[in-house]
This record gives structure tokens, C-alpha cells and sequence, in this order.
């Protein structure tokens, strides 16, 4: 059968490739082979997008030397945000909740205050931010994205009294 390099619980685009089980996410996430792959797949596709994987204990990132040109491929196509909504939830289950932080901030920081992905602002700020696990680590996100919001007034991803209060 067909499989996903950062495959989910849930059905994607591709119809014919099965959902995970719990079964098999614990198979995998006890396989140092597997979990090996499966970082080498991240920085494969973190390449692709322009970014670099500098710590691998952390998640720390930092933009690539190729950024720019892989910067204008995230802005004309929007199909890319589904692989990264997909790749942010995939981290997830594989127990990389540090990297699903790292890779927000980033396109948060990249969106929001570089203003270099204008077209990957909504996905970050709809999609990205929410694939996060930690309810904690997605409070400091949203802040973070409330602080860097442009007019402040308008955004709506979190509740402003508590945003205002929030340290």
C-alpha cells in the first residue's frame, strides 16, 4: 500500500494511503532506525523549504543558505502549507513536540515579523499554530503571535484581556 513520509491518525489528500494506529506509532517511536529516517525525512523536507535543522536535541532552526529562492516557491504555492500543516501534526505523534514548537516560531517569526512569507501568514497563524501539543508552549505561540500582529486590534486567534494579562 502506499505510504506517507510523515504519515497521521487521520486520512489526507492521497485516498488510497492508510491512517496510523496507535499501534504502529508506538512501533515506530521505539525504532531508533525508524526514528532516524524519520528525522533525515524533516531535514530532507526543511531543505526543500529553506530552512536548516541546527540542533538536533532542540529542534533549533535557522534559515538555509538557499532561502530566498525556496522562500518564493512557499509563496506561490499554497499546497505546500498542507505538507507543513501534515509534516507539524506528524511531529506530534512521533514524540518531536520541541521541533513542532521550533518549526512555528519560525514561520511565525518569518510571517509576522520578517514579512518574507505574506502568503504562508494565514496557514501559520490558522493551521501551524494549533498542530501544537502543548497547551502551554501553544499559549506562548499565540502570544507571540498577538505581540507581532499587525493592527493588534484585528487578531483573532486568542482572546485579548487574556493575551494582555498573559506572562
Amino acid at each position: 500500500f502506499p505510504f506517507r513520509l510523515f504519515p497521521l491518525r487521520e486520512h489526507g489528500m492521497n485516498w488510497r494511503a492508510k491512517p496510523l494506529t496507535c499501534q504502529e506509532i508506538q512501533a515506530f517511536r521505539k525504532s531508533k532506525e525508524v526514528m532516524d529516517r524519520f528525522v533525515r525525512a524533516y531535514k530532507l523536507m526543511l531543505g526543500f523549504y529553506g530552512i536548516h535543522l541546527v540542533n538536533e536535541e532542540t529542534g533549533e532552526l535557522k534559515r538555509a543558505e538557499n532561502w530566498r529562492e525556496r522562500f518564493e516557491n512557499l509563496n506561490r504555492f499554497s499546497h505546500n502549507n498542507l505538507r507543513i500543516t501534515r509534516i507539524l501534526k506528524c511531529l506530534g505523534e512521533m514524540g518531536y513536540e520541541d521541533y513542532q514548537v521550533h518549526l512555528v516560531k519560525f514561520f511565525l517569526t518569518e510571517t509576522l515579523v520578517e514579512e518574507t512569507l505574506p502568503n504562508v501568514k494565514r496557514s501559520a497563524l490558522d493551521y501551524f499554530l494549533f498542530t501544537v501539543r502543548s497547551k502551554e508552549k501553544r499559549r506562548e505561540l499565540v502570544h507571540y503571535a498577538w505581540q507581532h500582529f499587525k493592527p493588534q486590534s484585528s487578531f483573532v486567534w486568542g482572546p485579548r484581556d487574556k493575551l494582555r494579562k498573559y506572562r
